[in-house]
């Protein structure tokens, strides 16, 4: 149930690098946090360069204008092992299939609860007084 947005300054992506980044980010959340293969809801934001703030070098960085910021929302429960584990195989995954350079892979996950999400119909489906 992760819903993914993954920003990006505009014109830096082409659409078959797009694809692929979504599949990069299917799999790690597939591997690291056992997410079904067909649990894929990703959105894909291009921004203009006023609308893309970034610090260059903030902790280790040596950012680019090919910076991604990739936003994890999920379900909270996962401990820091299989966190850095997604840090490390989406990051070295992005490099090696996309070119991304791996110090423009920006990471956020950001925990919620069942209740905390609606898949159509307003209903709360996670939740079991809604089965």
């Amino acid at each position: 149930m992760p819903f993914t947005r993954v920003s990006y300054r505009h014109n830096q992506y082409n659409a078959e690098q797009l694809q692929q980044m979504s599949q990069v980010i299917l799999s790690a959340l597939v591997d690291c946090f056992d997410v079904p293969e067909n649990d894929c809801f990703q959105v894909f934001h291009s921004h203009q360069p006023e609308q893309f703030v970034y610090d260059r070098h903030y902790l280790q960085g040596d950012r680019s204008d090919g910076l991604l910021y990739i936003q994890i929302t999920l379900k909270s429960g996962r401990g820091v092992v299989k966190k850095t584990n997604l840090y490390k195989q989406l990051a070295t995954a992005l490099a090696q299939q996309v070119g991304i350079r791996i110090e423009d892979v920006f990471i956020i996950l950001v925990e919620t609860e069942f209740e905390d999400w609606s898949f159509g119909s307003g209903l709360a489906q996670m939740v079991k007084e809604n089965n």
